[in-house]
């Protein structure tokens, strides 16, 4: 059963409760590793080069079949062989036909090529400036072990191989070029750790000099691709003086129009976005945030998911921040993402609206503006149900800090049937901010003295029922909840007294769906 400290976790996650400013807001924390699970390949972290070079023999269908099954260790004994030669032309020749072997789309044999202690030959292969053929060859066999698990990328980098690519970034032969980029990528990609060390190898500067008006489009979301890998994880974060590098050479890029490019400049500022509030200003400085919404209302999900994303970040942040989002005019892009067809936009969006609802009442009072209750409504109605969790929170935070004219503008707009509908849900947390939404609902007919025809309304939409059988669930918190609920506000009334509030009080606020109905409410 919960614990004291656990319902008071729970508390912290809204609005106005007696916290300090700063915990106003609710970050990502738990939600954020939930959100993350079923979206955790959104973006690439390493990427194999699976393909061929124009000279390369083209395969059958059935050589392409044995191709891919199990390769010999005669096979890899005649790559060391030629590797190993002193003859230029054989080491050409062995470092192609390890390439080719990594490049394969099923089962490269990455574990029995390192084992045969190739990398090292690859890595002396790198720095020769001399035979460019080599070199690539090299370097394209390198990228395709450094795709492959955390063991593969450690094994590329213990063999010196960060030092050779970063030279190479310099080449003059453009594919060489880029076959490091993208192999700085991979490495960048496996984790915090190396990410710092190419950071520490000034691979930023080196990187961003290749972005030209004259770089081609593929070489271009190469680079923009390993950008974002260098601003990804965040234990630890990057480095904010290499945040600040790249910032200027991502705002260039997000008004790119290559799709791929936006996406992989969306994320990376979605990355750098997901942290603490001062790192969200360091790029709110940037004056980046109109871009960003603008992306939002983009047609490819691949654009739209990361820069929704980075904004949902952004209003995680202080209201001042919010207001720069709201300024931007996100507001007027979410409606339609609250009714996007694909549930993890939706989801997303809801995300988004219940940290601008845990602002001031003034911010609240925009998302009214703007028209976002109906789409909200709908959503904590006929959403799926992890879009209908984010919602019931967009709706707790309003009704924790709307003024008692906003809450009643959320229950006229039809919020109560639907939040009621979901204690019905097994999810005990869900249903504990249903209650907390509920409990705050009450609190403003409270004060406007209509208490009693909100309990009316509550047990004609089946509410009562749903709240009295809670009191036997198996979780203590949700059953002390309902609980304390039905003791502060259903205590028993005679039917007279009912019918007597019904028949005297009909211009209240809070009415039954009859009296709703009469009034246009």
């Amino acid at each position: 059963m919960p614990t004291t400290n656990e319902a008071g976790a729970r508390m912290k996650k809204f609005k106005n409760k007696g916290k300090d400013p700063t915990e106003m807001r609710r970050q990502r924390i738990e939600v954020n590793i939930e959100l993350r699970k079923s979206q955790r390949d959104e973006q690439i972290l390493k990427r194999r080069h699976v393909g061929s070079l124009p000279d390369d023999e083209p395969l059958s269908p059935e050589q392409q079949k044995q191709a891919n099954e199990k390769v010999s260790a005669a096979t890899i004994e005649e790559i060391v062989a030629c590797v190993s030669s002193s003859s230029m032309e054989q080491q050409t020749r062995g470092t192609q036909a390890a390439r080719k072997l990594l490049s394969r789309e099923r089962n490269p044999p990455l574990k029995e090529i390192i084992k045969a202690g190739l990398i090292l030959k690859f890595v002396e292969f790198l720095g020769r400036d001399d035979e460019h053929v080599l070199q690539f060859e090299a370097a394209w066999a390198l990228t395709n072990i450094a795709s492959g698990t955390s063991w593969h990328t450690q094994k590329v980098v213990e063999g010196g191989a960060v030092p050779a690519f970063i030279a190479l970034l310099s080449s003059p032969h453009m594919h060489i070029s880029e076959q490091a980029v993208w192999a700085l990528g991979n490495i960048a990609g496996d984790g915090p750790v190396y990410r710092d060390g190419l950071i520490d190898c000034n691979i930023v500067p080196a990187l961003l000099m290749l972005v030209t008006p004259d770089t081609p489009v593929g070489f271009l979301r190469n680079i923009t691709w390993t950008m974002s890998n260098l601003c990804r994880n965040k234990n630890p974060y990057p480095p904010l003086t290499a945040v600040q590098q790249i910032l200027p050479t991502l705002i260039q890029l997000l008004h790119h129009e290559d799709k791929d490019i936006l996406s992989d400049a969306c994320w990376a500022v979605s990355y750098l976005t997901d942290g603490s509030n001062d790192r969200i200003d360091v790029v709110l400085k940037t004056g980046i945030v109109t871009r960003l919404v603008q992306l939002m209302a983009y047609p490819e999900l691949s654009v739209l998911t990361p820069a929704l994303r980075a904004i949902g970040n952004i209003v995680t942040g202080t209201d001042n921040q919010t207001q720069m989002a709201i300024d931007a005019g996100v507001l007027s892009v979410l409606p339609p993402l609250l009714r996007h067809p694909k549930s993890s936009v939706q989801k997303e969006a809801a995300w988004t609206v219940s940290n601008i609802a845990a602002g001031p009442s003034p911010q609240i009072q925009q998302l009214i503006t703007c028209g976002l209750l109906p789409p909200l409504v709908d959503l904590l109605k006929n959403g799926d149900f992890k879009s209908q969790r984010e919602a019931v929170w967009a709706v707790t935070n309003y009704t924790s800090g709307g003024t008692v004219d906003q809450v009643v503008q959320l229950v006229q707009c039809g919020g109560l049937a639907p939040l009621l509908a979901l204690l019905a849900v097994k999810d005990s947390k869900t249903i504990l901010v249903v209650m907390d939404a509920i409990t705050n609902i009450f609190m403003a007919a409270d004060k406007l003295g209509e208490i009693e025809k909100l309990c009316l309304l509550v047990e004609e939409l089946g509410g009562l029922d749903k709240i009295e059988a809670l009191q036997s669930h198996e979780n203590e918190s949700v059953y002390r909840a309902a609980q304390a609920l039905i003791e502060k506000y259903f205590e028993e009334e005679t039917d007279a007294e009912a019918l007597k509030a019904a028949a005297t009080e009909t211009d209240y606020i809070f009415q039954t769906p009859e009296v709703q109905q009469k009034f246009n409410f």
